[in-house]
């Protein structure tokens, strides 16, 4: 699996609880993976400017047609507002019918990237191995 650095959010400072959400998004065609990748890499460039933004890390399984992320928020307040930020949803018309995407969230009281990023992962790993990739 193919990580990008965090991506700090404007909150990535601030303590206290938070709202991780991951997305996976598992394409039909692998040639849509490129254009993909390039509209996320212009989202992440808003990041820093998002209220209610922890951070986040991309991330990617090429040969599997997944790619995705794992957001950090404030709350779920500051999730939503992203979901409906003008950028956000052009990407999702642009994109939709393309895959299937799906997306979980949880709460914890604190932010630990190394905890974090291991449920992430974890949660990601059955779809990889249902689907027969690794």
């Amino acid at each position: 699996m193919l990580r990008s650095p965090w991506i700090p959010g404007p909150d990535h400072d601030r303590e206290g609880p938070v709202l991780v959400s991951v997305t996976d998004f598992r394409l039909d065609r692998v040639a849509d993976l490129p254009g993909i990748h390039r509209a996320a890499r212009r989202l992440a460039r808003g990041w820093p400017e998002l209220e209610g933004a922890y951070g986040m890390w991309l991330w990617a399984r090429p040969t599997a047609r997944r790619c995705g992320a794992v957001a950090v928020w404030r709350d779920e307040t500051a999730l939503q507002r992203f979901v409906a930020w003008p950028p956000h949803v052009e990407i999702m018309r642009a994109y939709r019918g393309r895959g299937a995407l799906t997306s979980t969230t949880w709460r914890s009281d604190a932010f630990d990237p190394t905890e974090t990023w291991a449920r992430a992962r974890t949660g990601l790993q059955p779809y990889v191995r249902r689907r027969g990739c690794r």
